[in-house]
């Protein structure tokens, strides 16, 4: 009688069975118990990840675990300020490479350096040079939503036990807890950095820069007006010019504003709003509210058309996809065809879906008009006694900048601009005014 241990006790074998049956028996069984303590695992942190303990041992740069409960984390007072400074670079316009290589030009040093300095674990291997940032470091900096003092659990996932490769988790699926942690960033500093990631412009030849790249948009035809500069410009000769305009041959005029005359309009605009805010609140608080309202209503009425037809839509697809499978079945359609009809269906779900999805969104954000408002003019009083622009408050104020043709018609060239502003869209300053002066 052959014997083979199993878990620490012993079962018999047959004793017919070859050394190949034996082997094979515990392969099987290796396996088996590999399987079951993976899930056991895969329970345990299930369950510890549902009650929003957060599931990496990695404690993000700025923070360190509370030696008080290893489960909680606490705001490490000498790093946070680098994560604070970066999210304000960013705020100020300046690209990830831009933010490294500032950092690394006032030596500070990077995560890595700083953790292993500091006797903290990481998985990170140390750089020749301590003070070397590489871009995709500040990147993954500025997009961990954990700094607002959140957990976020279950963002990537593998498979099995024998494909070890991390996927992404959708951002829907993955589990977020909310103030379990003190903050670093705050939300709607977060939100704001995420919008300006997105306005991803290409920086000229020359390495210079605007304040205003990548908000500058013709206000015909929307393309984003290109940030022109030479060497040889003196600043007052640095413009902006619509992207879709070529020599009178584009789809567009030419529109066109130098960037100092830009800096100029804007500011007076700025410094107008922030004014009117800070002495008329209330009054302030009054017409924009109605005119909130009142285009919030119309683009919701107009999204919930568009979504209601777009789920009906969708039933209609399914349906349609039963009665094709069925007809393929019963011999009425072929494999050829039904492939083709089923992927064409297949693709126009997907597109409602990605729809369906973008207009529940929009109802969202136009039905917190209201209290985007509340925010804006609690952003306004922190700039009462701004006296100069800055690219943090322009950035921070400030969505959109809309570029009109020039007016010629006086015999004088006139320059037009419409800013849109974050949360509150367009302000009608003309219109508050005359009614301050009425």
């Amino acid at each position: 009688m052959r014997y083979i241990a199993i878990n620490d006790h012993f079962d018999t074998i047959d004793p017919n069975s070859t050394d190949n049956d034996v082997a094979g028996i515990k392969n099987w069984f290796n396996e088996f118990f590999a399987k079951d303590t993976s899930r056991k695992i895969r329970a345990v942190q299930k369950a510890k990840g549902e009650q929003g303990i957060p599931l990496t041992t990695n404690v993000p740069f700025g923070y360190r675990k509370d030696p008080e409960d290893r489960t909680k984390w606490v705001v490490d007072e000498a790093a946070a300020p680098v994560v604070k400074r970066i999210f304000n670079l960013c705020m100020e316009g300046r690209g990830p490479m831009q933010i490294a290589k500032l950092l690394q030009a006032e030596q500070v040093l990077n995560p890595t350096a700083y953790k292993r300095r500091e006797g903290i674990n990481t998985p990170s291997l140390e750089t020749a040079d301590p003070y070397h940032w590489n871009p995709n470091t500040v990147v993954h900096i500025l997009e961990r939503r954990e700094y607002t003092g959140c957990t976020v659990n279950f963002k990537t996932y593998t498979n099995s036990i024998w494909d070890k490769k991390q996927r992404e988790t959708p951002i829907e699926k993955q589990a977020v807890f909310y103030n379990t942690h003190p903050a670093i960033i705050e939300q709607e500093v977060f939100d704001k950095v995420q919008e300006i990631r997105k306005q991803r412009h290409r920086r000229t030849k020359t390495g210079k820069s605007s304040l205003f790249s990548g908000m500058v948009y013709c206000a015909d035809c929307g393309a984003k007006m290109r940030y022109c500069t030479t060497n040889y410009f003196e600043k007052r000769q640095d413009h902006f010019v619509c992207a879709s305009y070529r020599s009178n041959t584009g789809t567009c005029s030419a529109h066109f504003i130098r960037a100092v005359v830009l800096e100029e309009l804007v500011w007076m605009h700025m410094k107008t709003v922030i004014s009117y805010v800070t002495r008329h609140e209330a009054h302030f608080r009054t017409v924009m509210e109605h005119r909130l309202q009142l285009s919030s209503e119309e683009a919701v009425r107009g999204h919930k058309k568009r979504l209601a037809q777009a789920e009906r839509r969708l039933g209609e697809l399914d349906r349609l996809f039963i009665r094709i499978y069925e007809d393929n079945v019963a011999g009425k359609l072929s494999d050829e065809r039904f492939a083709l009809m089923s992927k064409t269906y297949e693709d126009e779900q997907a597109q409602l879906k990605v729809e369906i999805q973008t207009l529940q969104q929009e109802i969202e954000v136009q039905e917190r008009q209201i209290e985007n408002l509340e925010q804006f003019i609690q952003r306004v009083h922190k700039y009462e006694d701004l006296q100069e622009m800055t690219p943090y408050a322009l950035r921070e104020l400030v969505k959109g900048i809309y570029i009109e043709a020039p007016d010629k018609s006086s015999g004088k060239r006139r320059q037009g601009i419409r800013i849109s502003y974050d949360l509150v869209g367009f302000i009608p300053v003309n219109e508050l005014m005359k009614q301050e002066t009425a």
